[in-house]
C-alpha cells in the first residue's frame, strides 16, 4: 500500500531577518528554522520529478550510515557496526581508511552513525561524529590528517557533548551543520517514550549547539542545546533554499513524519503520530507515509524538493516543495531496486549521493552490497 497525505503546515511564522548569509557564531536562532526569512524568490519545482542512476561509485561497504562531502566533493563515509570512517573519491570511487573511532560500542541500532564536516575544515580538519558508547550516545570531533597512513588519519576524539540516551533501538544519530554553522543533531527516544516529552532529557529531540558543543544564544531555553522535542527518531536533517530546517521521523505502527522544524515546536510524540488532529499544543507533519512506504532516515535537498531515503519502503521520496509547504503529492523512486536505503547527500551540482542500508542486519544483501549511488534528479 502506498499511502501519502501531504498536509499544509500548521506552524507559525516568526519575526524578520534580514539577508541570506550565514549568521555569526553563537548568534540566535534564524526566525525561520535553521536560517533567513522565507521568500517568493524560490518558485516551486514542477509537479513531477526524475530519477536516474547515473553510476555506482563504490561498493562493499559494511554497514555504511553516516556520509559527509569534503570540500574537493569527496566523502567521509561511517560503517556502523566496525567504527571506521572511509574516504571515498568523488572521481573513480577509491576507497582509503582514516581510522577507527575509540569507544564506539555497536549493538542494535547504535554504532558509529552520523558525520559531519566542521565549517572551519579548510583551516582546522575537524571531522564531527556522533556514535553510541557503553554507557551513552555522544558527539566527538577529530582532527583528519591525509597525511598519515591509512588507518592512521585520525586524531584522538574530543567530546563535545555526551549523556544522549542510548539504546538497542532509536538512537537517532544524524548531525549537520546548518547556514548559521551551528551544528544540529537528531535523537532518540531510545523506546521510553517519555523522554521525548521531557525538555531535561537530550532523547527525542532536535539539539542545536556551537562547535564546541555549548547552547547557542537564542536557543529556546537558556543553557539548553534542546532545539525541537517530541520526536520518536530523527535521522534526517536537511535545510531548503531558503534556510528553513526539515527533518524526517520514524513513525511507530501508522506514521512516518517529515517536519518543518520550528525552534521550541512540541512534535507530539508520544501523544500524537502523524498530524495532530487541530491538537494547538503539537506541530503537524508537513507530510506523512505509511510506515510501510517509507522509515525514512537520510534526507536532502536538491532542485527545489526534498529527498527522503526510505529504509523498510526501499524507495526514495521526492518532495516538491513550495516554501513551508508541499506543492504536489510526494513521489517514490528506485522502489524495492536497490533494497534499504539509508542516506542521502547533495552532490554539489544539483544531483545527488544515494547509500544503501543492506549490511545493517535487516536487509537482504546482494553482491556488491553495500554501495554508493550517483544520481541526477529533477
Amino acid at each position: 500500500m502506498t499511502s501519502v497525505l501531504a498536509a499544509a503546515s500548521l506552524l507559525l511564522a516568526a519575526g524578520c531577518s534580514s539577508g541570506g548569509a550565514p549568521a555569526p557564531a553563537g548568534s540566535p536562532a534564524p526566525s525561520s528554522p535553521g536560517g533567513p526569512r522565507a521568500s517568493a524568490s524560490v518558485p516551486a519545482p514542477p509537479a513531477k520529478g526524475s530519477v536516474t542512476v547515473t553510476a555506482t561509485l563504490t561498493t562493499d561497504l559494511t554497514s555504511p550510515w553516516g556520509v559527509a562531502a569534503l570540500p574537493d566533493g569527496d566523502l567521509l563515509v561511517s560503517s556502523r557496526d566496525t567504527g571506521k570512517i572511509f574516504r571515498v573519491a568523488a572521481d573513480g570511487g577509491r576507497k582509503t581508511e582514516l581510522g577507527t573511532v575509540p569507544g564506539v560500542a555497536p549493538g542494535g541500532e547504535g554504532g558509529l552513525l552520523g558525520l559531519a564536516v566542521a565549517p572551519s575544515f579548510g583551516r582546522d580538519h575537524q571531522v564531527y561524529a556522533y556514535f553510541t558508547t557503553a554507557s551513552d550516545n555522544r558527539i566527538a570531533r577529530m582532527t583528519y590528517d591525509a597525511g598519515k597512513p591509512a588507518g592512521r588519519q585520525l586524531g584522538a576524539p574530543d567530546t563535545v557533548v555526551k549523556g544522549i540516551p542510548k539504546g538497542q533501538i532509536h538512537n537517532g544519530g544524524r548531525i549537520a551543520f546548518g547556514p548559521d554553522k551551528m551544528l544540529y543533531a537528531g535523537t532518540g527516544e531510545t523506546g521510553d517514550t517519555g523522554l521525548a516529552q521531557d525538555r531535561k532529557s537530550l532523547g527525542g529531540k532536535i539539539l542545536r549547539m556551537t562547535p564546541d558543543g555549548e547552547p547557542v544564544r537564542g536557543n529556546p531555553d537558556a543553557g539548553s542545546v534542546v532545539y525541537s522535542y517530541g520526536h520518536r527518531n530523527v535521522q534526517g536533517l536537511a535545510w531548503d533554499a531558503e534556510g528553513r530546517l526539515w527533518a524526517a521521523e520514524f513513525g511507530q505502527n501508522t506514521w512516518d513524519e517529515l517536519n518543518l522544524i520550528e525552534p521550541g515546536g512540541n512534535y507530539g510524540w508520544p501523544e500524537v503520530e502523524g498530524k495532530g488532529r487541530g491538537d494547538a499544543r503539537f506541530v503537524d507533519p508537513v507530510a506523512q507515509w505509511g510506515t510501510a512506504d517509507a522509515s525514512p532516515s537520510g534526507i536532502a535537498y536538491a532542485e527545489g524538493s526534498v529527498w527522503m531515503a526510505g529504509l523498510r519502503g526501499e524507495r526514495l521520496w521526492r518532495i516538491p516543495l513550495a516554501g513551508r509547504q508541499v506543492s504536489a503529492p510526494p513521489q517514490a523512486f528506485l522502489q524495492g531496486e536497490y533494497g534499504r536505503l539509508r542516506t542521502v547527500v547533495p552532490a554539489g551540482d544539483g544531483g545527488l549521493w544515494l547509500v544503501t542500508s543492506n549490511t545493517d542486519g535487516r536487509g537482504e544483501p546482494k553482491k556488491g552490497d553495500d554501495r554508493i549511488l550517483r544520481l541526477t534528479v529533477s
